[in-house]
């Protein structure tokens, strides 16, 4: 009897025992803030057999809902209630088995310091300097290695390697980018990475509440929005919720069984996006698209289940609250299930009525991505709260146009141009598109205009004065191309010279550069400067007039401002009479050239330069 109690004493201490010692490795998000407009919060909870517990909490405004079991023992997640009056501070979450605590959690409330409405999204007044942040400058050489990770060396003589490019790399330049004339930066994802090779691009997520220490700190992070901020620069946060990378650290212990897409066994996607909208496609085929994983290295999120759902939406809040956001875009945006990504962006939106979230659609049919925008009445009634979407079929026809070899009286390609703006009639905010020459998904500009330094000039013009959002690579004011490696990606993703000590040539200084990289950097700096100080170009309306004989001319006006643009496909220069345009140049006789600031009479034919775009202000 007496060693019966015994033993079942120590049996019973050697439980409690257990779960003293056990860890609460992840609650995620770590922390919120009071007086969001949802007052709901979901947070998850991590640790050996934690699932097995019944939390609690004491404090004024906040209320546990409901609590939910995972499949694995390892999970709980608690449905909170946190009122608007609630006071900011630590809130004690106790665990408790058999009415015995066996572990307490001090979860942090915070005030929040900025106005829902102060969160301003980019629009046409920005334009976006895309950075890959492992290649544009490395400026703490400290975080190169860390101990630990799968792949912890940098390799700048192999492409495909982590070059040491890093937060740091970006503060140290954000006076060069103001200078250079942008309004925001759009840095590829900065989240861990922790996958034992190509891990520098950042689409492989393994932690999406930790900075990749090769990157920096989360305090580097803020530091980084917060030094933007103050030169006019918005930050854009990069965001993945269709996938993450396969050593995240849930992926042998999963909270619920269908936490991800296809546990059973390894399917990839069939790409085939346009399932979303196509009427005769069948289950197979869709099925593949939205649950098929991206890549064999890159598992699938289940945005149809509810919890992952939830923990998706919190995290880009997390986020947007904690770096003070101007924007999310968000890869892979339509290979998600469809009603999943609706709920996402429309859940950021209610929180942020005047920010901006920009959807990847890599389609070059108008009708494909004009299905994601805001207000497009679509035919199976699907609603979308995404502003923006990526223009790639302008990209497309932009690109095309320039590179077509033959130019006569009715075919020059700038048809092609012009006859891809009509199809604007589709989108519901056509002036809201996130319109670019290249990205680091694709071969750069400078390459796909075949190394042609007037062609390169005439895509910019064009990028800078038509309706829409520009996006620019970073490199591209140097003309870094990757000739002779086509859609090499860690070629196209090359190190901006100047970052790294030693580079023989220094784009931040100009120094060891070409005369032809010092003259286009010097060009897109002009227009860029230009069209951020042009409410013309931001908010003015559009007429163009079709191509003739290699000339394409379009005006972006307003009440009280005019700018023409005149593009001359042609090898010769050309001479171009302006009575065509009367309807919109009306009495009109002065024309600047905002380039050179020379003026000219309007009365007499316009000389243009052969393959230039001239950029004009109307008086």
């Amino acid at each position: 009897m007496i060693k019966s109690f015994t033993l079942s004493i120590f049996f019973s201490f050697g439980i409690l025992l257990h779960f003293l010692n056990a860890q609460i490795e992840h609650v995620e998000p770590p922390n919120w803030w009071i007086g969001m407009k949802n007052q709901n919060l979901q947070i998850l909870v991590h640790g050996s057999e934690v699932g097995k517990s019944m939390p609690s909490i004491r404090y004024p405004g906040v209320t546990i809902v409901k609590v939910h079991k995972g499949d694995s023992n390892n999970y709980l997640f608690i449905d909170l209630r946190i009122d608007k009056h609630t006071m900011p501070g630590q809130v004690v979450i106790n665990f408790q088995k058999s009415g015995k605590t066996i572990y307490s959690y001090n979860y942090s409330l915070f005030k929040r310091d900025q106005n829902p409405l102060e969160f301003k999204g980019f629009d046409g007044t920005d334009a976006i300097y895309l950075i890959t942040p492992d290649r544009f400058a490395n400026g703490d050489e400290k975080n190169d290695v860390i101990v630990g990770m799968r792949e912890s060396n940098i390799n700048r003589n192999f492409e495909g390697a982590r070059h040491g490019g890093d937060i740091r790399g970006i503060i140290d330049h954000l006076e060069y980018i103001k200078d250079m004339g942008f309004t925001a930066i759009w840095p590829q994802p900065m989240l861990e990475n922790d996958m034992p090779v190509y891990s520098y691009h950042g689409y492989s997520i393994t932690n999406h509440y930790k900075v990749d220490p090769r990157f920096g700190t989360l305090e580097e992070y803020k530091e980084l929005a917060d030094k933007a901020k103050k030169l006019g620069i918005k930050l854009v946060f990069d965001g993945v919720i269709n996938h993450i990378g396969r050593n995240y650290w849930w992926m042998n212990d999963l909270p619920f069984k269908n936490w991800i897409n296809k546990t059973d066994s390894l399917v990839l996607t069939n790409h085939r996006r346009t399932v979303n909208q196509d009427i005769y496609a069948s289950d197979y085929d869709t099925d593949l698209m939205k649950n098929g994983w991206f890549d064999k290295t890159m598992p699938d999120m289940n945005g149809q289940n509810s919890f992952t759902a939830t923990y998706l939406i919190q995290n880009s809040i997390w986020w947007v609250e904690t770096l003070k956001l101007g924007g999310l875009r968000q890869d892979t945006y339509c290979y998600s299930d469809k009603k999943f990504s609706r709920n996402w962006s429309c859940k950021i939106m209610e929180e942020y009525p005047n920010f901006n979230i920009v959807g990847e659609e890599w389609s070059t049919n108008p009708l494909i991505t004009s299905y994601w925008q805001k207000d497009k009445k679509n035919m199976d009634g699907y609603k979308s709260c995404l502003h923006t979407i990526m223009d790639f079929p302008l990209q497309d026809a932009l690109i095309k146009a320039l590179t077509h070899k033959e130019v006569n009286k009715w075919d020059d390609g700038m048809v092609k141009l012009y006859e891809a703006l009509s199809n604007d009639f589709v989108y519901a905010h056509p002036n809201d598109l996130l319109t670019f020459c290249d990205n680091h998904d694709m071969d750069r500009m400078f390459m796909q205009l075949g190394q042609d330094i007037k062609l390169t000039k005439m895509a910019l013009a064009y990028l800078l004065t038509m309706r829409g959002i520009p996006q620019i690579y970073y490199g591209t004011e140097i003309l870094m191309d990757n000739t002779g490696h086509h859609k090499n990606d860690g070629l196209i993703r090359s190190d901006f010279p100047g970052g790294w000590k030693g580079d023989r040539s220094n784009a931040f200084s100009g120094e060891g550069l070409t005369l032809d990289q010092i003259d286009m950097q010097k060009y897109l700096k002009q227009l860029l400067n230009f069209r951020k100080n042009s409410s013309v170009i931001s908010k003015g309306k559009l007429i163009h007039f079709a191509p003739f004989n290699g000339i394409y001319v379009y005006f972006r006006y307003t009440n009280k401002e005019l700018l023409m643009v005149v593009m001359n496909k042609n090898e010769k220069d050309v001479l171009v009479e302006t009575n065509r345009f009367s309807e919109i140049l009306d009495k009109k006789r002065v024309a600047k050239n905002v380039i050179s600031s020379v003026s000219m009479d309007l009365k007499d034919p316009i000389l243009i330069p052969g393959k230039t775009a001239q950029v004009f202000e109307i008086k």
